[in-house]
């Protein structure tokens, strides 16, 4: 696959597949056309000394500073010097893969007034894999994300950090490794490198795919957990919600119904009504809950591919009338919103699926499944613990999912007086993610292994894939071990996408 950059939109599809090399990234031919006239521009407000923001003046608060034109190459060096002000953990090479591709296709619009040299930088990092140290605390989201941006960009101009085999290392020396000058900023590439959206956007596109895949190894759990409690499928009927056709409802349903189909589990209580009438919420609304998350999910992406085609750079540049416009287009908040309501929705994929799990695992309510699942209750605790892990997960998901969208907090002598806090909603909808996926994993081995115990009756070939894919990684639980591992190990699955995998091959 190969993404192309030049100054069109991207998709999401194309973030990801960037942001985890499963792309290479080429720089379009008419590129430097695009960008000429707006450079051009800037040249033209440098030579006769007129005001324009960001290239004649200050920044911020300091924005009525007039800079002498020689000075003003030195402005912009000085910029992405005094920004780089992040602290923190760093952030992980594919959230940093991703701002590069972004930042690089702002550039190229061809609204920002810089050389295509930086765009050529910026997509000759990304092929040699050198990738700036960015730590993960510093934006409040509102002119962009400029701490990050900034040590996004020292790089570039030999300063910074590179991170190589996990550890910073000055980016002088693997510049010079690499065969490569450090670049000199001239008017207004300083600024431009460092105004707009792309952070938070490349943290939003990684987390719709992580999502989906959750949103997909949600389904595929509840299948499984509907197997080992010997549920009923008859909740999952596409006439049912075709009566309420919210799209993801219908899609959650069919997926768990296809997953259920052929059950002999199923079958050897499907007309036996003094079985039970009907099954707890976390099984029977799992299509309006999962479905539900789904549609937020979609919700987000429509956001995001609207943004993945924007201008965000501050000021805006009009070469064809010869407008420098300072405007807003760096403001975050449509992206901080879907942020937060991603991490609510993301939230309850995971309160759904603790709900499941400790079903399965309580002696009263499983319906002749062992005491939490254990060979020797009493000897043996099962995976009583596991249930604890989930539910501790949840507990943080549910203050997580507080918003930063609503936590404005003034900055640059209040010139910036209301921001988007969107790079927070971003940093707070990892840790759900993450959460969540753990949650998930421990409903998944715990299904698993109910399954295993209502032989010699067998799941449904659907749910028979998702069985076999945790057990690829998960061994049954004989005697009482350390569960820690089994929980990682189902979910590395969910996020490498194999439980979306195993659900596609079901015969």
């Amino acid at each position: 696959m190969v993404v192309i950059v030049d100054g069109s939109p991207l998709t999401i599809e194309d973030v990801v597949a960037v942001a985890h090399r499963a792309a290479t990234v080429e720089i379009g031919p008419n590129l430097v056309a695009r960008m000429e006239p707006a450079r051009r521009l800037v040249e033209q407000i440098i030579a006769s000394e007129d005001v324009a923001y960001g290239i004649t003046t200050g920044f911020g608060a300091l924005s009525y500073t007039r800079i002498p034109v020689d000075q003003a190459s030195e402005l912009q060096t000085d910029l992405v010097r005094s920004h780089a002000s992040g602290v923190g953990d760093l952030l992980g090479r594919p959230a940093v893969r991703a701002m590069l591709l972004l930042r690089a296709r702002t550039l190229a619009q061809g609204h920002s007034g810089v050389r295509p040299a930086v765009v050529e930088r910026l997509i000759e990092l990304l092929r040699r894999d050198l990738l700036p140290a960015v730590p993960d605390r510093g934006s409040v989201g509102a002119s962009g994300d400029l701490a990050p941006f900034a040590h996004l960009a020292l790089p570039l101009i030999g300063e910074g950090f590179f991170l190589v085999d996990g550890q910073r290392v000055p980016a002088a020396g693997v510049l010079s490794a690499e065969g490569l000058e450090p670049l000199a900023l001239e008017p207004k590439e300083g600024l431009s490198l460092l105004n707009g959206t792309e952070g938070m956007l490349a943290q939003g596109c990684l987390a719709v795919h992580a999502a989906r895949l959750l949103a997909d190894a949600s389904d595929a759990a509840c299948a499984l957990s509907v197997e080992a409690l010997k549920g009923s499928s008859r909740p999952f009927q596409d006439r049912i919600h075709q009566l309420r056709p919210h799209p993801g409802q219908i899609h959650s349903a069919s997926v768990i119904a296809g997953l259920l189909d052929g059950s002999s589990i199923g079958a050897s209580h499907r007309d036996d009504f003094s079985h039970r009438v009907q099954d707890a919420y976390s099984l029977r609304c799992a299509p309006q809950v999962h479905g539900s998350v789904r549609d937020t999910i979609d919700h987000a992406a429509a956001v995001f591919d609207r943004e993945l085609g924007a201008v965000v750079d501050n000021p805006i540049i009009f070469a064809e009338d010869g407008d420098v416009i300072s405007a807003g287009n760096f403001h975050g908040q449509p992206l901080a919103f879907v942020l937060d309501f991603l991490a609510i929705a993301v939230t309850e994929l995971g309160s759904i699926s603790e709900r499941r799990t400790d079903r399965i695992l309580d002696p009263e309510r499983s319906y002749g499944l062992s005491p939490f699942l254990a060979t020797r209750p009493g000897v043996d605790s099962g995976y009583m613990l596991a249930q604890y892990t989930a539910a501790a997960l949840v507990a943080e998901n549910r203050v997580l999912s507080h918003p930063a969208s609503v936590e404005s907090i003034p900055t640059s002598g209040s010139q910036e007086d209301h921001v988007s806090m969107g790079w927070g909603a971003a940093m707070k909808l990892r840790d759900v993610l993450r959460n969540t996926a753990y949650v998930i994993a421990v409903e998944l081995v715990c299904a698993a292994q109910g399954c295993e115990q209502r032989s010699p009756l067998t799941p449904a070939a659907g749910t028979t894939a998702i069985l076999d894919a945790v057990r690829s990684v998960v061994p049954p639980l004989v005697a009482d071990r350390p569960v820690g591992a089994d929980i990682e190990s189902a979910a590395q699955l969910i996020e490498e996408g194999a439980i979306t995998a195993a659900m596609n091959r079901r015969e």
